[in-house]
C-alpha cells in the first residue's frame, strides 16, 4: 500500500514538472523573462558597447541587455522596477552617486529585486573628455562611494562604469582599468532621454536598431524618464514577438543575495527623501530644466522630474545639495 502511494506520489509530482518549467515567469506567461546571466570580468573583457569600443557583450543571435542611467528618480524609476518584475526582466543599472544618496530606498529596491548594480559618476557632468586626473578620480571614486553607502554593502557593487554622455577619453578609461573596472558603453539607444520624444518612437528606434546591429546587443535607456517607463512594457512586449531574449550581466565574484532595508528606507520607499536634505539635485541659477548635450548621436536632451504627487511630497523639504562646480554638471534634476 505504501508503495502504491509513493508511486502515486511520485507520478504526481513528475506530472507537475513540466507546468512549472513551462512558466518561466509565474503568473505572467506572456512575459518574456530572462534567458541567461553572462559573467563579466574586466579583466577580460574591459570595455562593451560597439558604439565606441571594438568589444561588446558575447550575445548570441536575438540577444538583447537592457541597461538604465541616470538614476534613481522617483516614480519613474518604480514604474520601471514594476515593468521589470511583471515581466521577469533582470537588467544592468548604473547610477548617479547624489541620486542614490538622495533615494537609497530606490537603490536597495534595485538591487534587491536581483538588477545589477554599477555606477555612473557622482554628479554626471558632461566634461569627462577634458577633466583633470584628480577630477575623473573624484567623480568615479565619489559616485562609487554613494551607491555603496545606498546599498550598505560594498559588495554590492559591480565594477561596471558608464561615462556620463558617453563622453570617452583614454585618462578615463586608463583610470577606470587600473581601479579594475569595466567601462561600458553601449550597442545601441533609442534616443529615450530626448525632449519630446514618445514612447512610441522609444520602442520603435530601440527595435529598428537593435534589428539593424546584427540582431543583437546592449541596449541603453534611462530610469528617470516617464516616457521610459511607459514604453517599457511595449518594448518587452515587441522584443518577444520578434523572437528576442533578455540577458543580464553579472561581475564576477560572489556578491550579496540581498541587502537589508532599515525601517527609515523602507518609509522613503515612495519617492520620500530620508531626510531633508536628500532631495533631487536643483540648478541654483533655475526653477526649469536645462537641454544638454548627452550621447554621440548629437542630440538634445531635458532631464525633468514632473510627478505632482512627488512634488507635493517633497515641496516642504526643498534645500540645495551640494552639486558640481558652476558649469562643469549640466545634469540638473529640479523639483
Amino acid at each position: 500500500m505504501r508503495l502504491v502511494v509513493a508511486i502515486a506520489a511520485l507520478c504526481l509530482l513528475v506530472g507537475s514538472l513540466p507546468a512549472a518549467a513551462e512558466e518561466a515567469c509565474p503568473g505572467h506567461p506572456d512575459a518574456i523573462g530572462t534567458s541567461r546571466t553572462i559573467t563579466v570580468d574586466p579583466a577580460t573583457l574591459p570595455q562593451i558597447g560597439t558604439m565606441q569600443y571594438k568589444t561588446s557583450l558575447p550575445l548570441e543571435d536575438h540577444e538583447v541587455v537592457l541597461s538604465f542611467d541616470d538614476g534613481p528618480l522617483p516614480p519613474n524609476t518604480s514604474r520601471i522596477l514594476d515593468t521589470l518584475a511583471e515581466n521577469c526582466v533582470k537588467a544592468n543599472y548604473f547610477l548617479i552617486g547624489e541620486m542614490a544618496n538622495a533615494y537609497p530606498a530606490l537603490v536597495r529596491r534595485i538591487y534587491n529585486a536581483g538588477h545589477v548594480v554599477g555606477t555612473h559618476s557622482q554628479h554626471h557632468p558632461l566634461t569627462f573628455r577634458t577633466m583633470a586626473e584628480p577630477r575623473i578620480e573624484s567623480e568615479v571614486n565619489d559616485g562609487i562611494a554613494s551607491v555603496k553607502a545606498a546599498l550598505g554593502d560594498p559588495n554590492a557593487v559591480a565594477p561596471f562604469f558608464r561615462i556620463p554622455g558617453l563622453l570617452r577619453a583614454s585618462r578615463v578609461e586608463n583610470y577606470l582599468a587600473s581601479q579594475s573596472i569595466a567601462v561600458w558603453s553601449a550597442d545601441e539607444v533609442a534616443d529615450d532621454w530626448r525632449h519630446g520624444v514618445t514612447a512610441k518612437e522609444i520602442v520603435r528606434l530601440a527595435i529598428d536598431r537593435i534589428d539593424a546591429k546584427n540582431h543583437r546587443g546592449v541596449l541603453l535607456l534611462h530610469d528617470i524618464h516617464p516616457n521610459t517607463a511607459a514604453a517599457l512594457p511595449i518594448l518587452l512586449k515587441e522584443l518577444k514577438a520578434r523572437g528576442y531574449r533578455i540577458v543580464q550581466a553579472v561581475p564576477a565574484g560572489n556578491r550579496p543575495l540581498w541587502v537589508p532595508e532599515p525601517l527609515h528606507l523602507l518609509v522613503a520607499a515612495n519617492g520620500i527623501p530620508s531626510h531633508a536634505s536628500e532631495t533631487a539635485p536643483q540648478d541654483e541659477h533655475t526653477r526649469g530644466t536645462r537641454p544638454s548635450e548627452h550621447h554621440p548621436r548629437h542630440h538634445k536632451h531635458i532631464v525633468r522630474a514632473d510627478d505632482d504627487a512627488v512634488d507635493r511630497a517633497v515641496a516642504k523639504k526643498r534645500v540645495k545639495p551640494h552639486t558640481a562646480s558652476a558649469g562643469e554638471s549640466t545634469f540638473q534634476l529640479w523639483r
